[in-house]
């Protein structure tokens, strides 16, 4: 998914976040923030924070609702203004600021930032938002994306949502414990030698 701006949220949608949810009825507000700042969340995970110069790469993206096959395109024909052209140089080109992220990392992610917000309760808040697998990720990512939302490279596919992981298995708390807790179990050890 197309990573344009650290909340990935266009400036200028052609509707609100409230009218989409509104429209598809199936998943609440709070569960397309969640699936925001997840988003957030796995792309600084997997890309890192987005530095100054990228930053503003990004924010001409998102302003001028560009994907990034695009703006690599005016930056090798040099149509971009002199101050993004000099900070895609900056960044070592365009392939160096694409923040793309799969559905399948964007599903590990979402359950990961799930599991550190919510620990134990992560499956249960889920649940009651009514995503139930990982191809309601991919529900709402695409119901973003048809509303101009969020946007998605040309290979991406709803299919790439199904069936990553076992939400049951992957949220229960069997499989929560916590790099505190991993710590504090080390700590423990450690002090009873």
């Amino acid at each position: 998914m197309k990573h344009h701006r650290t909340d990935t949220i266009s400036l200028q949608p052609n509707k609100s976040l409230s009218e989409v949810v509104a429209l598809c009825g199936r998943y609440p507000e709070e569960a397309f923030h969640f699936l925001r700042e997840g988003l957030t969340y796995s792309a600084n995970r997997l890309h890192g924070a987005l530095s100054p110069t990228a930053q503003l790469v990004h924010r001409y993206l998102a302003e001028q609702n560009l994907d990034m096959h695009e703006f690599a395109e005016l930056f090798h024909r040099d149509q971009l203004p002199e101050g993004v052209a000099q900070a895609v140089r900056e960044a070592g080109g365009c392939e160096m600021l694409n923040r793309h992220i799969s559905g399948q990392d964007l599903c590990w992610g979402l359950r990961d930032y799930a599991r550190h917000r919510w620990g134990s309760l992560a499956r249960l808040v889920l649940g009651r938002w009514r995503i139930e697998s990982t191809l309601d990720f991919g529900k709402m990512v695409f119901i973003l994306v048809e509303n101009d939302l969020l946007q998605k490279e040309p290979r991406d596919t709803l299919e790439d949502f199904r069936e990553v992981f076992d939400f049951d298995e992957a949220l229960s708390p069997a499989f929560l414990m916590t790099d505190d807790d991993e710590q504090a179990d080390t700590s423990k050890d450690d002090a009873s030698s």
